[in-house]
């Protein structure tokens, strides 16, 4: 990567900042933690911070906002689920948030049935983005953590689906809950009961991705979707090779593994869609409303997927 390049990143919203300092420009801990201090009172995370209602909550609702959307097509993204997720992924210090974690026991409650914030719901995507803000805000999702154990399917992965009847995993759910157990391990530090089970459920999960090279269904070895091979940020629920193999790589860092042979032909995929200028572009995001943008538009270059995409490569190629 060219300075011209690194430069580039450098100059962004502190909550990618921080990542390409501590990722790309392997800077002391002491740089980029300051510049992720900063996330709560500049740019993004504090534009977010500043939408949160008085009980906790992020536009009334716990997965869509109180007030009816305009028809159209999408979901709404503004709701305190994705609120959380994106400040969590931003880097943002749980502290900052106070009580909101006891403010979203009292005051939220899932859409499904009424159910209660922390107890989680029926959907496994929904379960395992509430398994992880419940380990970062200090909530009690030991719950979420069985369930999600209880509801992994015989191939090794997960399905949203499996209300319906399903009994074969999903790539976007899979991935989703991956990213989940990961950061409940990682913020809990591995204290649960169960944690040597939950352990085990992440790397039998990871096995459904990569004995498919995260690319293909395993009964014909067609490409599992064209939304595989397209990158756009916010990642939100979809998968990609991108968001899986940046995955991989953070769960090789805590487990202390070398990266696993079988992520090769998705690796190649990321290295292919990165420019002759090393920038990787915006692709085309799913519709739906959020609260500002945090991104460039489709098409042209995005930091948060050159940061991606950059250290994905630099940990495949040992740089």
């Amino acid at each position: 990567m060219n300075d011209t390049v690194v430069d580039w990143l450098l100059d962004s919203d502190p909550a990618l900042r921080w990542q390409v300092e501590r990722d790309i420009v392997g800077a002391p801990a002491p740089t980029w933690q300051a510049t992720r201090a900063r996330v709560a009172t500049e740019g993004l995370g504090a534009a977010l911070l500043a939408r949160q209602d008085p009980d906790g909550q992020w536009a009334g609702g716990a997965y869509f906002p109180a007030e009816p959307e305009p028809e159209g097509p999408g979901q709404p993204y503004t709701a305190t689920t994705w609120s959380l997720n994106a400040l969590r992924e931003w880097g943002l210090d749980a502290a900052v948030l106070g009580d909101t974690a006891a403010r979203l026991d009292a005051n939220s409650r899932w859409e499904y049935d009424d159910l209660p914030y922390w107890g989680g719901e029926v959907d496994c995507c929904i379960n395992a983005f509430t398994l992880a803000n419940g380990a970062w805000l200090g909530a009690d999702v030991d719950g979420i953590a069985d369930w999600v154990l209880e509801h992994q399917q015989p191939d090794g992965g997960w399905n949203c689906e499996w209300v319906g009847g399903s009994t074969v995993s999903s790539f976007h759910s899979t991935l989703n809950v991956l990213e989940g157990l990961l950061q409940h391990e990682v913020l809990t530090d591995g204290r649960h009961p169960r944690a040597a089970d939950l352990r085990d459920a992440r790397h039998r999960g990871a096995d459904y991705l990569l004995d498919r090279r995260l690319l293909h269904r395993k009964s014909d070895g067609a490409l599992v979707g064209p939304w595989a091979t397209e990158f756009a940020y916010p990642f939100r629920w979809r998968y990609s090779v991108l968001r899986a193999t940046d995955r991989l790589r953070a769960a090789a860092l805590r487990d202390e593994a070398a990266p696993d042979p079988r992520a090769a032909e998705a690796i190649e995929v990321v290295r292919a869609a990165r420019g002759a200028d090393g920038r990787w572009r915006q692709g085309v995001r799913p519709p739906g409303r959020q609260w500002f943008e945090v991104d460039v538009p489709a098409g042209e270059p995005s930091r948060w997927l050159t940061l991606v995409g950059t250290r994905v490569l630099r940990w495949w190629d040992g740089v």
